[in-house]
């Protein structure tokens, strides 16, 4: 049923994200983005696409992290009670590693300000800033957790909901004015898809079926397979 909704919505997705006319204010928005130094476009650029490309392989590397922390999860093995500290680990390191250098021209690394990073009009930009901010708190929230700090039933909604609403997002995230606008797009939609269906069975298993061992691990299994398919398409992204 995924399968089929991905390859119905597919073509409409990579229609909308496709390169927008050199008049439209989106257009606009993102000739600011230029090469300090140089007349090109950073979107689309040599050095844009390097930089884009880097930063998603290392979001793949934390991704595959978190992977490897629920899989101790679901094997249950005493050994391996350590690598519960992997998932929050990682978060942590990947929401500082976005909330810094997620785009080359924001804050606090490129020419705009605080405000205009935040409270610009470019949605990209704002839209890896949320990203960073998601992780960073949901990270702490994993920790304080897997820490035995706070032990309610509640807080374990945080990560499955943050892989909806991010999975949510990745479906209007957009990468401007781009010579492969269509294959991003793509990209998105795929691992859109992928998040949001890892989020929904993590809630499964946390809420619906906590009594019922066996169905509740089968649906354990789902989120930990998709968060390793997503962290793979991370780290072979390509412009």
């Amino acid at each position: 049923m995924a399968l089929l909704a991905l390859l119905t919505a597919a073509p409409a997705l990579a229609q909308l994200s496709a390169p927008l006319s050199h008049d439209s204010p989106h257009t606009v928005g993102h000739e600011l983005h230029a090469h300090p130094g140089s007349a090109d476009v950073w979107e689309g650029s040599e050095k844009g696409i390097a930089y884009s490309e880097r930063n998603h392989h290392i979001a793949g590397f934390m991704v595959v992290l978190m992977g490897l922390a629920e899989l101790s999860h679901v094997l249950r093995l005493s050994s391996l009670r350590w690598a519960r500290l992997l998932l929050p680990s990682a978060m942590l390191l990947a929401g500082l590693f976005v909330m810094i250098w997620s785009d080359h021209e924001a804050w606090p690394i490129g020419s705009l300000s605080f405000s205009e990073t935040f409270a610009g009009e470019d949605q990209e930009i704002l839209q890896h800033k949320i990203y960073g901010i998601l992780a960073l708190g949901v990270g702490s929230i994993e920790l304080f957790r897997r820490l035995g700090q706070i032990g309610h039933k509640a807080w374990a909604s945080p990560l499955p909901l943050m892989a909806i609403v991010g999975g949510l997002m990745l479906f209007g995230h957009s990468h401007g004015i781009h010579p492969s606008a269509q294959k991003i797009a793509m990209h998105h939609a795929i691992m859109g898809m992928m998040a949001v269906t890892a989020g929904s069975s993590k809630l499964v298993s946390t809420w619906v079926l906590p009594e019922e061992r066996s169905r509740s691990t089968n649906w354990e299994w789902l989120w930990v397979s998709l968060i390793f398919l997503i962290g793979v398409q991370l780290l072979i992204y390509s412009e």
